[in-house]
């Protein structure tokens, strides 16, 4: 008998929460679902959006946490990629050009799918696709 898998979230652990959070809700548009403490300087939230979901989770507590990033920490994050359907990446690109965020133009890949990289605060790389 298989596992009867409901659905699935990927975890991200990230530098700073409240920088996250305006990425991922007031750019992007995830809704806060739930979180370990009050917004936006908590260590743990569970994001929703109509198809999908994403928790991150702070990389440090917050005696612990550095002034700034490890480097070397951050090259792992490249390796990660978050694909999300997107209807319309050349909208989505537009919408984030004008919200600040460097990206390239969407490009359709050689197996059909229009595809808009870009990377989010802590550098995990996210995917907004459809077919052509």
């Amino acid at each position: 008998m298989a596992v009867d898998i409901q659905g699935a979230c990927a975890l991200l652990s990230v530098f700073d929460m409240p920088t996250s959070l305006k990425f991922y809700c007031d750019v992007l548009g995830l809704q806060v679902q739930s979180s370990s403490g009050p917004l936006p300087n908590c260590g743990w939230v569970w994001l929703k959006t109509k198809g999908g979901e994403l928790m991150l989770n702070t990389a440090y507590d917050d005696d612990k946490r550095p002034a700034a990033p490890d480097r070397n920490r951050l090259k792992a994050h490249h390796d990660v990629c978050i694909y999300f359907g997107c209807a319309d990446p050349d909208g989505a690109y537009q919408h984030l050009v004008a919200n600040g965020i460097k990206a390239k133009p969407p490009k359709v890949a050689y197996y059909g799918m229009k595809q808009l990289y870009v990377s989010d605060p802590d550098g995990y790389n996210l995917c907004f696709q459809c077919r052509t």
